[in-house]
Order: structure tokens, then C-alpha cells, then sequence
């Protein structure tokens, strides 16, 4: 098993970094358990800042997506259920809040498709 990332010009390099290892996890090419390089070694690899890499690995912790066991190392986490539940916790407090506000269904679909569109560059 080896992480793939090609950085190009399309969004800042951290967030590539992060986008990558988090769509790798999430498929299965990067299996729960897998050990990532340390934060200097995909820096090198990469030909990043080794701050780059850390603000994704950060980001990507945050989001469930890895988690850090000390000195051991940085391991892909069981994230897909925790990150789901995160989504739907979100989007229940986002229903919540649009209709405190009044909106009606198809206007807060409606906020969430751009929200959606713009989020993924769609």
C-alpha cells in the first residue's frame, strides 16, 4: 500500500494533501491502520513545507480521518462512521436553524446546493 499525491495549481497544497489522503482513506486504498509517513518524510517526498503537510495532517485529524498515537505514529482512523455521523449531526442542526429562521424546504435545499457546489467546485 502506497499513498499517492500529485500536487498541482488547483487549490492550495494542504488542502490537495488533505483531499487526497482523506478520499484514500474513505475508498479503502488506504486501509484503517495504515501507518502514514511522518509529517517531514511526506514534506520531502512531496516537496512541500513540512508546515504544509502539518496543517493538513491537523485538518485531517480534526475530521476523524487519521489520528495520531504519539510517538508511534500517524495511523489511517476508523473515520467513515464517525465522520457520517458528524454530517448528519450537521445537517440536523442546519435543518434546525433554517426553519427557526422561516425558510422554507426547497429555499434551504436550495442554500445547501450552492453551499455543495461551491465546496466541491461544482
Amino acid at each position: 500500500m502506497t499513498l499517492k499525491i500529485h500536487i498541482d495549481d488547483s487549490a492550495p497544497p494542504y488542502e490537495q494533501v488533505r483531499a487526497r489522503i482523506s478520499e484514500q482513506a474513505r475508498s479503502g486504498v488506504l486501509p484503517v491502520g495504515y501507518r502514514l509517513p511522518t509529517v517531514r518524510a511526506l514534506a520531502e517526498t512531496l516537496g512541500l513545507a513540512v508546515n504544509t503537510v502539518a496543517k493538513a495532517y491537523r485538518a485531517l485529524e480534526t475530521d476523524g480521518v487519521i489520528e495520531t498515537r504519539g510517538r508511534n505514529g500517524t495511523f489511517v482512523a476508523a473515520a467513515g462512521s464517525a465522520a457520517e455521523r458528524e454530517a448528519a449531526a450537521a445537517a440536523q442542526a442546519y435543518a434546525d436553524r433554517t426553519r427557526r429562521l422561516g425558510l422554507a424546504e426547497e429555499e434551504a435545499l436550495s442554500a445547501v446546493r450552492d453551499a455543495l457546489r461551491a465546496a466541491y467546485g461544482g
